[in-house]
């Protein structure tokens, strides 16, 4: 809701507002897990591995470019798909 909310306040500034909502990543989470863990994060993708730090950064590089001036208030799920 604070996203929606935020997004209204001051999109007419010229500024979008949106949630990252990241999944699994490696480096990082799972660095010091046991395997276990790690695959069952992995298995939980339709892609059956685990995404990296770089997944989650192309998106963010995306959200800050032109090429996302029209996306505004939304909460974008980045995950592999784990939570389908």
């Amino acid at each position: 809701m604070f996203t929606e909310i935020l997004a209204q306040e001051i999109g007419d500034r010229g500024i979008t507002v949106n949630t990252l909502l990241p999944g699994p990543t490696t480096p990082g989470m799972f660095d010091n897990m046991p395997n276990e863990v790690h695959e069952a994060a992995a298995n939980s993708s339709p892609f059956k591995w685990i995404g990296r730090s770089e997944d989650i950064a192309d998106v963010v590089a995306f959200l800050v470019s032109d090429k996302a001036r029209w996306i505004t208030a939304q909460h974008i799920v980045v995950n592999g798909g784990a939570n389908m």
